[in-house]
């Protein structure tokens, strides 16, 4: 593939990427059991409390039978029933806990008196696909069952996640369309990992520039794939970016930079859930790096982000009649 410039960083958001102590380096398979111990966005418990917010851990079950960890996470003295959230957390596929990502689901649980659902899915490349979205979808089915003493409306129930937990949300939402599992009424993609393939444009620009670069994008999918990455023994469910028919599935929201690895493999997933009849809404937010609304949160262009992705969110819990079209 030809190489081609690369969009430039947002000036304000590059700006908190250079304060970084250190730089972040390309992941490497070797470098898996660092990325581990690296300093990750994880939410407190006090962090929680301060937003008027409780969290509880169950035990789920994964796939073929595996225990799971997961937290409940709702405001303090809940009751009845509220708008449900499943939560995915990133890392690559290969790294990260439950309760990484959530500081961006955090204001739908305070605002909308929402239940939030996080799993702790097992990791590659010591628990290869399926295992990661299969943990994930049988997660989901047991929040669906437990829904009334979970206090979730069923029928207000979204899928969300980040990064790799985006692109799991992804492939899960689409094995709850395909085994006619748990009804969902919204998708939100945050910068998803969707393709393995590695043939886009963006995937060139970002070899060395960013946060998620395109080595360590390599290296996940790898981990998550084994001899089957890039081929086509690889599952729709794996990597969402492959399926062809998207009809049927939730409206989505997809956010993602433009100035980073998943940027053409999430606005071609958009592409293909209008050409499916699925509605979206698709924001590319210029001079984003993986993960800017994150590391650089009060950023002009991170805070105009956050409130698109927080107005789609309380559009679609608070709509009146919430529903898919049929297959």
């Amino acid at each position: 593939m030809p190489t081609h410039p690369r969009p430039p960083f947002d000036p304000e958001a590059e700006a908190a990427l250079t304060a970084l102590a250190e730089p972040m380096p390309a992941v490497t398979p070797g470098a898996i059991p660092v990325l581990r111990q690296a300093a990750l966005p994880v939410v407190s418990d006090e962090t929680l409390l301060a937003a008027g917010v409780t969290r509880r851990d169950v035990t789920v079950p994964g796939h073929h039978g595996a225990e799971l960890v997961a937290s409940v996470i709702a405001r303090s003295g809940h009751t009845g029933t509220g708008p449900g959230i499943y939560h995915i957390h990133g890392g690559g596929m290969i790294a990260g806990e439950r309760m990484i990502g959530v500081s961006q689901i955090l204001p739908w649980i305070v605002e909308h008196d929402a239940v939030a659902v996080t799993v702790d899915y097992r990791l590659a490349p010591e628990f290869p696909d399926p295992c990661p979205v299969e943990d994930c979808y049988a997660g989901l089915v047991w929040t669906a069952e437990h829904a009334a003493e979970l206090g979730i409306d069923p029928g207000r129930l979204i899928i969300a996640g980040a990064s790799a937990g985006g692109g799991l949300a992804a492939g899960t939402a689409l094995l709850a369309r395909d085994r006619k599992g748990p009804a969902l009424i919204g998708q939100v993609l945050i910068c998803p990992m969707l393709d393995d393939r590695d043939r886009t444009v963006s995937s060139t620009q970002y070899e060395d520039a960013g946060t998620w670069v395109r080595e360590s994008n390599r290296t996940g999918w790898a981990a998550l794939l084994g001899d089957r990455w890039g081929t086509d023994e690889v599952s729709v469910y794996a990597a969402p970016a492959r399926a062809s028919d998207l009809e049927g599935l939730p409206p989505a929201f997809i956010d993602c930079g433009s100035a980073e690895v998943f940027r053409d493999e999430d606005v071609a997933y958009a592409n293909a859930l209008w050409n499916s009849g699925v509605q979206a809404e698709l924001h590319v937010w210029p001079g984003g790096y993986h993960g800017f609304d994150m590391l650089a949160p009060d950023s002009a262009i991170a805070r105009a982000a956050i409130a698109a992705r927080n107005g789609w969110v309380a559009r679609t819990l608070d709509a009146p009649s919430p529903g898919t079209s049929g297959r």
